[in-house]
C-alpha cells in the first residue's frame, strides 16, 4: 500500500494571535512525527499553490474577493470572532487546497493507493460563503467537486470525525444527493449545527455524541450511522476531514478518545473503499489542538492508511 504525504513550509506562516489553538506548532509537531523511522515508506511531495479558480468549485466568487480583501499587508487580521489572517494566509489556504486537489489526482490516476494533507489552514467550518471556525476555504468541499468534473466522479463520501461539525461541508452538499456527508462530532458544542435531523436531500448523516462518550460510543456511531450509509452509497472516493481534536489531551472538546480509535476508524474507511472503488482515500488535516495529541492520533491514522 503505497501512501503519499503532502505537506508544505508556507503552512507555517499562516499566524495566528499568541495563545490560539490552530497555531504554526501543529506543523511542527506533524514534521517530527513524519521524521519517525515508522514512517520512512511514505512517499513525500509538496503540497502545490491551487490557482484561485479551484476555489470556486465550492465558493462564489465574491467570497473569494472578500478573503482576499481581508488579507493584511502586515499584522494579524480577525475575520471573524475565531479565525484570523496574516500576510501569507492566503498563500497557506491555496497551499491547503491545492495539497487536497494533488492528494484526489494522484488517487484517481492510480499513482497512490491514499494520501494525507498535512496543511493549514483547516477547512470544514467553511461555508459556501462565510469564513468560520479557524477556516478560510473548504479543501473537502473543493476536493469532491474536482473529482466530480475531472474524474466525472458520480458518488463521492466525506467522512468527518473532527469533534466540531463540519457545518461548512453539510452548507456545501446540504441539496446535493451526489455527495454524502457524514459526521461524528461532539454536542453541544462549536458551532451548534450537526443533529440528527439535518439530513439534506437523505445524503448528510450526522452522529452526535455528548461530552464524555468515549471511544464505545464513537464507533458505535459508526457502525451504526456513518457505515451503512457508506455500505449504501458504493462511494467511489472516499475524504475524510481528519481532525484529531476528539482526542482526550483536547483543551476544546471532551469526547476522550485515545489515537487507537482513530486506527480503528481508518480501517473500517479503508475497508470500504477496498471494497468498492480500488482502495481511493484522501485525508485532509482538520482539528487537532494538543499537540501530543495531534501526533498519536495523526500517527495512528497515517500508519493505518500505510498499512493497507
Amino acid at each position: 500500500m503505497t501512501t503519499y504525504l503532502y505537506s508544505n513550509p508556507i503552512c507555517l506562516e499562516h499566524l495566528t494571535p499568541p495563545g490560539h489553538p490552530e497555531r504554526p506548532d501543529r506543523m511542527r509537531a506533524l514534521q517530527a512525527l513524519f521524521e519517525h523511522e515508522n514512517f520512512d515508506p511514505l512517499v513525500r511531495q509538496e503540497a502545490p499553490e491551487a490557482n484561485e479558480e479551484k476555489v470556486l468549485l465550492a465558493h462564489p466568487e465574491s467570497y473569494l474577493a472578500r478573503v482576499k480583501a481581508a488579507i493584511p499587508e502586515e499584522g494579524l487580521a480577525r475575520i471573524d470572532e475565531d479565525t484570523t489572517a496574516s500576510p501569507r494566509s492566503m498563500e497557506a489556504a491555496l497551499i491547503s487546497v491545492g495539497g487536497a486537489i494533488a492528494a484526489v489526482d494522484a488517487v484517481m490516476d492510480g499513482v497512490t493507493d491514499n494520501a494525507f494533507v498535512a496543511t493549514r489552514p483547516p477547512g470544514h467550518h467553511a461555508e459556501r460563503d462565510k469564513a468560520m471556525g479557524f477556516c478560510l476555504f473548504n479543501q473537502a468541499a473543493i476536493a469532491a467537486r474536482h473529482a466530480q468534473r475531472k474524474y466525472a466522479v458520480e458518488r463521492v463520501a466525506i467522512v468527518d470525525w473532527d469533534v466540531h461539525h463540519g457545518n461548512g461541508t453539510q452548507d456545501i452538499f446540504y441539496d446535493d444527493r451526489s455527495v454524502v456527508y457524514c459526521s461524528t462530532h461532539q454536542m453541544p458544542l462549536y458551532p451548534g449545527t450537526g443533529a440528527p435531523n439535518e439530513t439534506g436531500q437523505g445524503n448528510i448523516f450526522n452522529a452526535p455524541l455528548s461530552a464524555n462518550d468515549g471511544s464505545d460510543h464513537f464507533r458505535d456511531a459508526f457502525k451504526s450511522r456513518i457505515l451503512p450509509a457508506l455500505e449504501n452509497m458504493r462511494p467511489d472516493l472516499i475524504i475524510i476531514s481528519a481532525g484529531f481534536d476528539a482526542h482526550h489531551r483536547d483543551p476544546l472538546a471532551e469526547i476522550n478518545l485515545v489515537a487507537d480509535d482513530f486506527d480503528w476508524a481508518t480501517g473500517k474507511l479503508m475497508d470500504i473503499a477496498s471494497r468498492y472503488n480500488g482502495n481511493r482515500v484522501v485525508s485532509l488535516l482538520e482539528g487537532g489542538y494538543d499537540l501530543l495529541g495531534l501526533a498519536e492520533s495523526a500517527g495512528s491514522h497515517v500508519l493505518r492508511l500505510m498499512r493497507g
